[in-house]
């Protein structure tokens, strides 16, 4: 039975794909690092969080780091008050699926603001004035009335 052209270049094909798996099988053989030490394989991870092949200083001080201080989640403001009213833009306003953002004038931050929020209907570019509080993703925009 003859075989057809491309039957014969797909045999070539598989033919080639497994001296191209052989040849790197045996350049990883002839290339590999055994007989290494347990010293020439460790790494290290230093304060800041990079991996090195130093192992630590041990008459270095280390730093005490109290647990309260570590921020979890995107803002963590624990313990500081906002001012009672704040200043903004409304930088982006979706009045059918009834969400946005802010822009605080002060400190340039983007506050996520819900249409249950809102004393007065607002739109994109709009100058309201607002108050906020935390929820677990960050800050909220409450009482937001149209300047």
């Amino acid at each position: 039975m003859a075989e057809t052209f491309s039957k014969r270049e797909n045999e070539k094909k598989k033919e080639q794909k497994k001296k191209e798996k052989e040849q790197r099988k045996a350049d990883r053989k002839a290339n590999a690092k055994s007989g290494q030490s347990l010293d020439d394989m460790m790494a290290y991870v230093d304060e800041n969080g990079n991996i090195t092949s130093e192992p630590p200083d041990p008459t270095r001080k280390k730093t005490v780091i109290n647990e309260n201080d570590i921020v979890i989640g995107s803002r963590n403001i624990g313990g500081q008050e906002a001012p009672a009213a704040r200043k903004g833009r409304v930088s982006y306003f979706n009045t059918s699926k009834g969400y946005g953002f802010i822009k605080d004038l002060m400190t340039q931050e983007s506050i996520f603001v819900h249409a249950n929020s809102l004393t007065t209907p607002i739109k994109e570019g709009d100058m309201v004035s607002f108050e906020t509080e935390n929820s677990a993703k960050g800050l909220n925009a409450v009482q937001v009335k149209k300047i």
